[in-house]
């Protein structure tokens, strides 16, 4: 398949397989590509962009990052 034919498949997926999807293949996607020193800056206008249509700013993201360092310090 080529990245349009992925494309398309992913966005006929409905609300909850597209979360699921998210969720379960980020994580294995990113580790190959984030080691490429231009990728996180390409990637972070993207980041920003999905926050911005959240509704939730990045203070709000920064009180909740640190909520889950925390948290995972305790663990």
């Amino acid at each position: 398949m080529n990245p349009e034919e992925i494309k398309a498949a992913l966005l006929g997926l409905s609300t909850e397989e597209k979360k699921a999807f998210i969720l379960e293949t980020l994580p294995d996607l990113t580790k190959t590509v984030i080691k490429e020193p231009g990728f996180m800056m390409q990637l972070l206008p993207v980041l920003l962009g999905i926050l911005k249509e959240s509704g939730m700013d990045l203070q709000q993201l920064l009180q909740f990052a640190t909520m889950m360092s925390d948290q995972q310090k305790q663990d």
